[in-house]
């Protein structure tokens, strides 16, 4: 009998080690967990008479290169690449449909954790598709209740590996302030579209290497969204929300693409090397605020800087020089002053990021405009406190609701602009 029970474990560990084989068979999406931003990595995993893979880390411009080695061991993956000389190790566990571990390279060790399945799924919401020459970008619809046409909002998040619900990787937890400003929305009659950054969530697959990234490409996507919506019967009037960054963004889409009106979402009056400037004032040494000067001189001359203290390294990076250049390259004063359509500067009295003398500016730059200041309000849309701690612990709490009067005031300044007219009606059509 013993021997038995022993015939009997023995087929069931291997039947169990056949399951887990066959469960991280495929293809998986997930983040490497660097300092202050997440790296998306696709990994695909293959075992055909012995485990083989290959990995795309879009962001530094890797498609498709074969691992070295793959190992699976019941509950433990773990798989290595060798490029350019060097080793980089992925040591994981399988559980619960996700493999989660240790990423290792040059003696330094972050956190990643993947996924099963493609980042696209059909089953995961109404999702809408624009093809650019960079790749396809994916944009979550929501719509209102009852027969359309609807108008419609694009809303463009803000700055960083942020998504289409308004989290950013950097921060431990969600506020899921842009997916409630869509959903209050549509409760209004109004519908929407969001999408995510890219390299982030659904839009993983169509990072470009930071290298290589300029802030126009940012504007030429917001366009595709409006030249694609514009031609969409589902919808009669176009409008843009931009926040933080979105909203210089959406300054710039408005300009070159078919919009009826544009709404600021806490965003800059001034250059972002000036704004960047003021944020890092109250965080620096002397030392490191006069380096942060010299080298936001440079940049806005055109010229790279190679030195970098190691303190300043996650903002002025090398790979990230030509981006922040060419972000500096537009003064949101002078863009939004050649809007000629209804805009909304909106902008909250608990903006840690970006103080209301932001909106002042713009509002200079364009005296027409309507404002509105939320008091309690901060970053990200929510009411806070007025304590810097209780402020930023509201950045991933979900279940905090967006600021009062924020959603009404938007919405009755699109009403107040016609911004529900047929299709046939609108622009005086």
């Amino acid at each position: 009998m013993t021997v038995v029970l022993l015939v009997v474990a023995a087929c069931s560990d291997h039947r169990e080690d056949a399951k887990e084989d066959a469960a991280v068979n495929g293809k998986w999406t997930g983040t490497i967990e660097v300092p202050n931003q997440s790296l998306a990595i696709m990994v695909n995993l293959k075992n055909d008479d012995g485990w083989t893979g290959t990995i795309s880390i879009p962001a530094q411009g890797v498609k498709d290169y074969p691992l070295s080695s793959v190992t699976v061991d019941g509950e433990k993956v773990s798989f290595f690449m060798e490029i350019q000389r060097e080793q980089l190790s992925f040591d994981g566990t399988f559980a619960n449909e996700s493999i989660a571990g240790d990423f290792s390279q040059r003696g330094q060790t972050f956190s990643f954790k993947l996924t099963k399945g493609s980042p696209v799924k059909e089953d995961d919401g109404d999702f809408l598709h624009v093809e650019t020459d960079e790749g396809t970008l994916y944009g979550e619809v929501e719509q209102p209740d009852g027969q359309g046409p609807f108008p419609v909002m694009i809303i463009i998040p803000g700055s960083g590996p942020t998504d289409r619900n308004g989290n950013s990787s950097g921060v431990q937890g969600a506020n899921n302030s842009l997916k409630m400003l869509a959903e209050r929305l549509a409760e209004q009659g109004i519908a929407s579209v969001r999408y995510d950054k890219r390299g982030v969530g659904k839009n993983v697959a169509a990072a470009i290497p930071e290298n290589e990234l300029m802030f126009a490409q940012f504007v030429d996507d917001a366009v595709a969204w409006t030249e694609l919506l514009a031609k969409d019967e589902s919808y009669s009037n176009v409008g843009i929300i931009g926040h933080s960054q979105g909203s210089l963004v959406g300054m710039l889409a408005a300009q070159q693409g078919d919009v009826d009106t544009f709404v600021s979402l806490s965003g800059a009056g001034r250059t972002i090397d000036q704004v960047l400037y003021s944020q890092l004032r109250s965080q620096l040494s002397d030392e490191l605020l006069q380096e942060t000067k010299d080298i936001l001189g440079k940049l806005k001359q055109g010229e790279q800087v190679k030195n970098i203290s190691q303190g300043l390294q996650n903002v002025f990076r090398p790979s990230v020089q030509d981006f922040l250049a060419s972000w500096m390259a537009y003064d949101p004063s002078e863009e939004i002053a050649s809007l000629d359509m209804p805009v909304l500067l909106v902008n909250g009295g608990r903006d840690l990021q970006v103080p209301v003398s932001e909106a002042e500016s713009l509002r200079k730059a364009k005296p027409d405009a309507d404002r509105l200041v939320l008091e309690k309000m901060n970053h990200v849309l929510k009411e806070a406190p007025a304590d810097e701690q209780g402020n930023k612990e509201t950045y991933g709490n979900p279940d905090l609701p967006l600021a009062d009067g924020l959603v009404d005031e938007i919405v009755g300044f699109l009403k107040e602009n016609d911004f529900e007219a047929e299709r046939g009606e609108k622009n005086g059509g």
